[in-house]
């Protein structure tokens, strides 16, 4: 029998939250187009935004939080790794923008909504490339022997 631990859980759903609200970004961002052709459609993308996309990023956030939390009270200070400063950034711009998106949605104005599949975009991007922001330490000088 295979055995699961909290974090394991709590970062599986954390996954899964990002990833939904990452997919149902792009569907109302899709959505938002066909609005102006089709009135039966008006609203829908605002709607979705706000039922899926907003809460998936919510419960992510508060999962990421607790999984931070879990990892401190381990030891581990995820402030000493530069990329984090660089995802925490992103991460508030995410949810900022995608809070105020919905009502910029309903007026049929769509760059906040690219806005935040910016950010998410970049918050993904600085998340699997963590090492790139990894300081390195100063090349040895080299010795010749002659």
């Amino acid at each position: 029998m295979p055995k699961f631990e909290l974090f394991d859980l709590v970062k599986w759903l954390h996954l899964v939250s990002i990833a939904v609200g990452g997919g149902a970004m792009v569907v109302a961002l899709l959505l938002s187009g066909l609005e102006e052709e089709r009135p039966d459609l008006q609203g829908l993308a605002a709607t979705l935004w706000k039922k899926v996309v907003a809460w998936s990023f919510r419960i992510a956030v508060v999962l990421g939080l607790t999984l931070w939390f879990m990892k401190f009270r381990q030891g581990l200070n995820y402030f000493v790794f530069p990329y984090f400063h660089w995802k925490l950034t992103f991460v508030v711009l995410l949810l900022a923008v995608s809070e105020m998106t919905p009502k910029m949605l309903a007026k049929f104005k769509r760059g906040a909504a690219l806005l935040a599949i910016f950010a998410f975009l970049l918050t993904t991007f600085v998340t699997v490339n963590s090492n790139a922001f990894a300081k390195r330490p100063a090349p040895a000088p080299s010795v010749s022997l002659q």
